[in-house]
């Protein structure tokens, strides 16, 4: 992508990056994709809290990296990733911020999940 303006989370838009001490799980069609004791959970403005899973906790195997991308001014440039089993349904159901701005640091090497295109983002007692 080209050049994009950059933005420095603050008052009028706050983010926040802390680990769950819950255990995450994502199922689609009863597998487990991710499974994590490790996840972070990203707070952005008013937007639903999002559960950031470290590649090491996911069935990597289970993805297909996709030529979309998409940009935030707070966070950097988004990759995605497809869930095979998922069909149409889960394409492009997980993203993830290769080389995130510094105010978010904490969630390179991690993925996200749209909850619409999973079956269910679980938070559970560690």
């Amino acid at each position: 992508m080209s050049a994009q303006p950059m933005k420095i989370p603050g008052p009028d838009h706050p983010i926040t990056v802390r680990p769950n001490p819950a255990r995450v799980v994502v199922k689609l069609r009863g597998q487990t994709i991710a499974d994590s004791r490790n996840a972070l959970t990203l707070k952005e403005a008013s937007y639903p809290a999002v559960q950031y899973i470290p590649r090491s906790d996911v069935d990597m195997s289970l993805l297909t990296r996709s030529d979309h991308h998409t940009y935030c001014p707070y966070k950097g440039e988004a990759s995605y990733f497809g869930i095979v089993s998922g069909a149409e349904r889960s394409t492009n159901a997980v993203w993830t911020y290769e080389s995130p701005y510094a105010a978010v640091r904490e969630i390179a090497e991690h993925l996200a999940f749209y909850p619409d295109r999973v079956d269910s983002i679980e938070e559970l007692p560690a």
